[in-house]
């Protein structure tokens, strides 16, 4: 029986619902790190960190496996199967004892997630194009940033009245929901005659392929640079907030305001970047958010921390242009790649990924007493993006 969705606007659901389960096994888990960390004998709060950086290191290998079987097997029978891994990765988590069968089960959900967050992208390629598919990921983000918004909060009623672990009963439940809601109502995007067998050459021939596009390479190193960057403040927000600054009861509600943040700007760029094109906005937002950290550094470097409000105030600008970069940068790397969308997904999510954790595992060691290197590293990471952003222009004009 042929599945027929109703709408594009349920399909722009269910993409973000697949994206979300990503949010949710690392934002509702944030309130609760302490309790985890003492749980399996955590000693060092950095440590804590490793604890959401050590899901995305999972989520960056395992775009690999999932994105080229996804070009052979089909979309929705691979994210099935990436669920599974999810499923059983969970309870390594919930009967850990020790840090290291916690970061093992946290790799494991990664590699597990890695299915319905990269396939969830190719699907969108599959469907859209251009500007149009720019604009579809940007309303996918929208729906997809709403869980940060309410995830902690959720988190912190979770601990306290049950416990940690049943954050990670909670995120099987919504995981096995969104499963549900895919195999009943979301067609397969990816037809018969487009795919492609599974052979070693697929990959070699899908990375030689992806190389040739200047774009999209350019476009995955920058995400990886943007992606690192903000890694730092999910790992580190918790420490900030609710060590820094004594904020803990505060931090769900702060955390959803900040995404709040990147949720308006991404909604924005749905109508913005049909008048002005992905890269006019990509440019101008790396600009804005390279800016905002050197004015912070400019203010208070070698000051102790500044009141939370102007901390908080500084977050959302930062955050505000970071909307406009999310879904234009990831539609920037897959418009050329559109015949390899699987493959090119799986790419572009590990490169920008396996950037991302050194990224930020790097720069969160230095973030102690205040939050001034993630200002630094958001600042260095901007820098970075601007200098490639112009040898796209200078090697356009040549």
């Amino acid at each position: 029986m042929e599945i027929k969705q109703k709408s594009e606007q349920e399909f722009i659901i269910v993409m973000a619902s697949l994206m979300s389960l990503v949010a949710l096994s690392i934002d509702a888990l944030l309130p609760a790190l302490n309790d985890i960390g003492f749980s399996v004998g955590i000693t060092d709060s950095k440590d804590n960190q490793l604890l959401i950086t050590m899901i995305f290191l999972g989520l960056g290998f395992g775009q690999l496996i999932s994105g080229p079987l996804s070009d052979s097997f089909g979309r929705k029978p691979i994210i099935y199967v990436g669920f599974i891994v999810f499923a059983l990765a969970s309870l390594v988590c919930i009967f850990a004892t020790s840090l290291e069968m916690m970061v093992f089960g946290r790799i494991l959900q990664g590699i597990g997630l890695s299915a319905p967050r990269t396939i969830s992208i190719a699907m969108v390629r599959d469907r859209f194009s251009g500007n149009h598919m720019a604009r579809i990921m940007s309303f996918v983000v929208v729906i997809f940033i709403l869980v940060p918004v309410v995830a902690p909060a959720i988190g912190k009623v979770m601990l306290d009245l049950y416990g940690w672990r049943f954050i990670f009963y909670s995120q099987l439940l919504f995981g096995f929901f969104v499963m549900i809601w895919v195999w009943k109502r979301q067609p397969e995007t990816l037809k018969i005659e487009n795919r492609k067998k599974v052979t070693p050459s697929l990959f070699i021939g899908g990375i030689k392929e992806f190389l040739k596009h200047k774009n999209a390479v350019v476009f995955t190193i920058f995400s990886g640079f943007v992606t690192g960057s903000f890694m730092v403040y999910l790992s580190a927000s918790q420490q900030i907030f609710q060590e820094q600054y004594d904020l803990v009861e505060e931090f769900p509600f702060i955390f959803a305001g900040l995404a709040i943040g990147v949720g308006l700007a991404t909604f924005l760029n749905g109508t913005f970047v049909m008048k002005l094109g992905m890269f006019k906005l990509v440019s101008i937002f790396t600009v804005v958010f390279t800016i905002i950290p050197l004015v912070y550094i400019i203010l208070f470097y070698g000051e102790p921390n500044p009141s939370s409000t102007i901390l908080i105030t500084f977050f959302v600008l930062e955050f505000f242009a970071l909307g406009f970069l999310f879904g234009n940068t990831r539609a920037l790397a897959m418009e050329p790649i559109g015949h390899i969308a699987g493959i090119g997904a799986a790419i572009n999510g590990f490169v920008s990924t396996v950037m991302a954790v050194p990224i930020a595992t790097y720069i969160g060691s230095f973030i102690d007493t205040t939050a001034l290197p993630l200002f630094i590293g958001f600042f260095i990471c901007g820098t970075f993006a601007i200098l490639l952003i112009q040898y796209l222009k200078f090697s356009d004009k040549k």
